[in-house]
């Protein structure tokens, strides 16, 4: 045993303690309390512990966990019981001096890291490191502690992001035969969140000539939703993923329970995030007082006459007045226009209008469908120039965000990273997320028919394991050689609207054959 590699804390600043360690590990030396290094340095007993078990980490293999199906404890986790606090702190050099207070140490090594990291044992860790060597669920352990359980999973995963908890990785992920082209990073067949679009109510304050839906559904009452709350936590624990929940409408704030369907989702750790209309400051600080929503989204359809045309008198301004506001209250803000032959000259200069207004600025195409239909969408030959204009205008301004995932194609063909298109992984119809009208229905996507269960009688996993979901995730079998289809997949709700076989037919609005045979003449009109 090298003295010097055991304990390069207690060499460099106590190094006599060598003198008396011998070939003996120094902490044997040093445990009755009767050596008169005790006297001088009355910590240095779990000083010296907790260099042997750095050193016994060090030094061992690392446990090779090619796969793990739940929750486990770190392998090289040492959990060393000490009778000083700030240990260490001190050990790092850090001024502070130690305390004697009851308490642990814990040592562990994460893959792939040479360095053992060490630091005090926070109740939080130990509760983590119980409930999983005791194997105590999340919802045991919040009705023992009398707290809800998303505060039970934020101990678990803050345990998981310091390394002490290793967690299995997502399961909502494409399968290995899914066309891959030229796309080679991982985080694009792999998602680390599921996303529930939730339709709360069709109660709606305005009537948009684009609307997609003005059915007349039932609202769910408050029981049955804090049901599907449960049903959605089981699933995303099942797949080890983060849950969002996006409430949506209609307007979700006129949904008679939201408040409370809110504070619930809260409770069960779930991310929130509001797509609605402009409302009151105080309706959003009963909100905030909750949970603070990742961002509260509003739409813009062009300047102020166009937009008051498609959303009604008065809306453009209320909307801009309304950003003012969730800047004042600290919420992040986004602004969605639907993109038609109307407004297609008004998107960049909508964009430089709300430069420092608003914190993302993006568009999506219109969808034929619904309202929608009356419409005239962008003619298909002046959607490339129309795309490059608009990558243009983002180079210069940084509230401009990229949702469509034909973006994607000026990126391949200028030799850029591909961004993660509409979802995070091309389109995410039924794979990352799925929509929840209010009468239970789940569809693959909002923006058009595209039912795969009902929350009534199903689950969501079996909902989402149907055979009609796999088909939305596959999407179209004209995209499956594409060099870029996991990052894209076209629109199925934009080609819905066109009359095409989605499941077998392009985007309409796809280009990548004339942009990678003849780039040149690729923005000549």
């Amino acid at each position: 045993m090298n003295f010097h590699d055991v304990y390069p804390f207690i060499n460099e600043r106590i190094g006599k303690a060598a003198d008396c360690a011998g070939e003996r590990f120094l902490s044997d030396v040093l445990k009755t309390g009767s050596h008169e290094l005790c006297t001088t340095y009355p910590y240095l007993y779990d000083i010296a512990r907790i260099e042997e078990a750095c050193y016994a980490i060090r030094t061992s293999a690392q446990p090779q966990l090619n796969t793990i199906d739940n929750r486990v404890i770190n392998p090289t986790l040492q959990l060393i019981n000490v009778e000083w606090s700030h240990l260490p702190e001190f050990i790092e050099g850090k001024p502070i001096q130690p305390q004697q207070v009851n308490g642990y140490v814990l040592a562990w090594q994460t893959a792939g890291d040479e360095d053992v990291q060490v630091a005090q044992a926070s109740n939080h860790d130990l509760l983590a490191l119980k409930m999983l060597s005791e194997g105590i669920e999340s919802r045991q352990a919040a009705e023992e502690g009398n707290v809800t359980v998303g505060s039970i999973d934020d101990i678990l995963y803050l345990a998981t992001q310091k390394g002490i908890i290793l967690e299995p990785k997502s399961r909502i992920t494409r399968p290995a035969d899914f066309p891959k082209g030229d796309i080679i990073n991982p985080a694009f067949f792999t998602a680390p969140t599921f996303t529930l679009q939730w339709h709360i109510t069709q109660t709606c304050d305005l009537h948009c000539r684009h609307c997609y839906d003005r059915s007349s559904r039932a609202d769910l009452d408050l029981d049955e939703g804090i049901r599907i709350l449960d049903k959605l936590y089981d699933f995303c624990r099942e797949h080890h993923v983060y849950t969002q929940i996006t409430f949506t409408g209609g307007n979700p704030l006129l949904y008679p329970h939201f408040n409370e369907l809110y504070q619930e989702a809260a409770d069960r750790g779930f991310l929130t995030a509001i797509l609605g209309n402009p409302t009151p400051r105080k309706r959003l600080e009963e909100l905030l007082a909750i949970q603070k929503p990742e961002f509260f989204q509003v739409s813009l359809e062009g300047l102020r006459d166009q937009n008051d045309y498609i959303r009604g008198a008065g809306h453009f301004d209320r909307t801009i007045d309304y950003l003012a506001l969730l800047h004042d209250l600290g919420i992040y803000s986004m602004v969605m226009l639907t993109l038609t032959r109307a407004n297609i000259d008004q998107v960049v200069p909508l964009a430089e209008l709300l430069r420092d207004r608003v914190d993302l600025f993006t568009f999506n195409r219109l969808a034929m469908v619904g309202e929608g239909a009356a419409l005239a969408s962008v003619e298909p030959e002046h959607y490339p120039s129309f795309l490059q204009s608009f990558v243009r205008a983002a180079q210069v301004n940084p509230s401009i965000g990229y949702k469509d995932n034909l973006l994607n194609i000026l990126r391949y063909v200028d030799r850029d990273s591909c961004f993660g298109g509409c979802a995070g992984h091309g389109c995410g119809a039924a794979f990352n997320f799925v929509s929840l009208l209010p009468d239970g229905e789940i569809h693959a996507c909002r923006k058009f028919p595209s039912l795969i269960g009902n929350m009534a009688d199903s689950s969501f996993h079996d909902i989402y394991y149907s055979e009609r979901a796999e088909r939305y995730r596959r999407g179209s079998r004209a995209c499956s050689s594409c060099s870029i289809r996991p990052v894209c997949g076209g629109c199925m709700a934009v080609g819905y609207g066109f009359g095409i076989d989605i499941f077998n037919e392009l985007d309409p609005y796809c280009f990548m054959d004339s942009a990678t045979s003849d780039k040149n003449q690729l923005f000549v009109e």
